[in-house]
C-alpha cells in the first residue's frame, strides 16, 4: 500500500481535520476488514481443495493397503508353513508401528505452520509506521 502526500490547507479548522481523520480512519478500518475477508476466503478455498485431494488420495490408498495387507499375510503364512495366522500378526504388528510412526510425524509437522493472516498483519504495520512518520512531521 502506498503512501499518499496529504494537503492540508492552513485555513482548515479543527473540527474539519478531525472530521477528516475520522472519515480516513473508518476507511482504513473498511479497508482493513475488507483484506482480512480476502485473506480468509482465500484460506478456505486453498483448504478446500486440499481436503478434497486428501479424500480422494486416502480412499486409493486404503485400497491399494487391503491388497498389500492381504499380499503380505499370505507370503508370511506360506513361508511360516501354511500358518496364516502367523502373516496375519506380524503383519499387523508391522502396520502398527507404522501407524504409530505417522501418527507421531503428523502431529509434529501439524504444530509447524503459522496460520495468521500475514497481509493483514504486514499492512496493519505499514499502517502505524505512516500514522508515526506523520504525527512526526
Amino acid at each position: 500500500m502506498a503512501a499518499h502526500a496529504v494537503h492540508i490547507d492552513p485555513d482548515t479548522g479543527i473540527t474539519e481535520l478531525v472530521g477528516q481523520l475520522a472519515s480516513d480512519s473508518k476507511r482504513l478500518v473498511r479497508d482493513e476488514i475488507l483484506l482480512g475477508k480476502l485473506e480468509v476466503k482465500e484460506s478456505i478455498r486453498t483448504g478446500a481443495r486440499g481436503v478434497l485431494w486428501l479424500s480422494m488420495a486416502f480412499g486409493i490408498a486404503v485400497i491399494a493397503l487391503v491388497a498389500l495387507t492381504i499380499t503380505f499375510v499370505t507370503l508370511i503364512g506360506r513361508l511360516a508353513d501354511g500358518n496364516y495366522w502367523v502373516g496375519a500378526l506380524v503383519t499387523g504388528v508391522i502396520e502398527v508401528g507404522l501407524g504409530v510412526f505417522l501418527l507421531l510425524r503428523g502431529v509434529r509437522r501439524f504444530g509447524e505452520p503459522s496460520y495468521t493472516l500475514g497481509e493483514s498483519r504486514e499492512e496493519i504495520r505499514e499502517t502505524a509506521a505512516w500514522v508515526a512518520r506523520e504525527r512526526a512531521s
